[in-house]
């Protein structure tokens, strides 16, 4: 049986296209590449590149692709192309599994700080 997912965790996933869909805020031009907690009902990522010719969607691509175990192809960025709030795709997982990845990655990045 999963975890119950924590009740700090308000991050709402909807399952799509045989993924799911979350929201993400996106802060460029940080001091490194990092799921860094939950804002509001997004993801923060912070990422060192800077929001110019499309470098920090490509960075923040690859990172959570990284972080969830999956190919870079199968994360796709729904809208929000030019703006610091997105709307995320990933191919192949389920609200579960997002979960059981997502729980130990804010828990070290927060023993970290």
């Amino acid at each position: 049986m999963t975890p119950a997912r924590p009740a700090n965790m308000n991050l709402p996933t909807v399952p799509r296209d045989g993924g799911i869909q979350f929201g993400i805020l996106v802060q460029p031009r940080a001091s490194r590449n990092e799921i860094s907690g939950i804002q509001g009902d997004r993801l923060k990522v912070r990422l060192t590149s800077p929001p110019v010719d499309g470098a920090a969607n490509k960075s923040c691509l690859k990172l959570l692709a990284k972080s969830f175990g999956v190919s870079q192809n199968r994360v796709t960025l729904v809208n929000g192309q030019s703006g610091r709030k997105k709307t995320i795709h990933i191919e192949g997982l389920d609200t579960e599994t997002f979960d059981s990845l997502l729980i130990p990655i804010l828990s070290s990045n927060s023993n970290s700080k």
